[in-house]
């Protein structure tokens, strides 16, 4: 009787690390998806609010993903896989509901753009990625506060995942050349800001015709008594 370790990992699959700040994680996304234009990706988050939110940052970059979690329908899940199966879009956001139990043949790559809060999913992750005798890619975003959940990784499996170098210039060329970085972020606050206010401007004068109807009423019977 053989039994096989319970962290083995796929001999195929090339797994690495790359240390990144959590708000600066989806540039680095978006870099490794231009630079493999012919690849699939199964992005990892791990929440239902991450796996939207980080599609809408995809989506403002000019990638189209799709998204699934647990509050997608059985036909939003299968309608989302069909399209990373058939090419339709090349990145697919979830949550660890699909981490075991889809096949989807030549998924190039499997981002772990958050770590799995329990080890033994990082196994089950990763093996959505080199299938059969296809070769596959594993790449994990570590940020500061995931160190911890890294080294429990990392003593599940049983060995150290290579850590990529990055030095300060190719970082800043990320984020420089990331087509989100070229989005106003200060022009759409300030509009947001201003939509407020004359949302609120009409509330307010309003109010103050309202007080000062009052108050004349007020004045008014005080007037009459005396």
């Amino acid at each position: 009787i053989r039994i096989s370790p319970k962290n083995m990992v796929a001999k195929n699959v090339t797994h690495c690390l790359l240390r990144v700040p959590m708000d600066e994680k989806r540039f680095f996304l978006e870099r490794i998806y231009n630079e493999n234009p012919n690849s699939r990706f199964i992005v990892f988050v791990r929440t239902r609010l991450r796996a939207e939110r980080v599609s809408a940052a995809m989506e403002r970059a000019g990638i189209e993903t799709v998204y699934i979690h647990r509050d997608k329908s059985d036909k939003q899940r299968a309608d989302a896989l069909d399209s990373l199966r058939s090419s339709k879009v090349r990145m697919l956001i979830t949550t660890d509901i699909s981490a075991r139990g889809i096949d989807i043949p030549s998924v190039d790559y499997v981002v772990n753009y958050d770590l799995p809060t329990e080890a033994e999913n990082y196994v089950h992750r990763v093996g959505r990625t080199g299938r059969g005798v296809n070769q596959g890619f594993a790449l994990s975003l570590c940020a500061p506060e995931e160190e911890e959940t890294l080294r429990e990784i990392e003593e599940y499996i049983g060995g150290a995942i290579e850590l990529v170098d990055m030095d300060k210039t190719e970082r800043q060329a990320t984020l420089t050349f990331s087509s989100q970085q070229k989005t106003d972020w200060l022009k759409l606050t300030e509009e947001l800001c201003l939509d407020e206010e004359k949302t609120a401007k009409p509330a307010r004068i309003k109010e103050r015709n309202t007080k000062n109807k009052t108050g004349g009423q007020a004045r008014e019977g005080s007037k009459r008594k005396s």
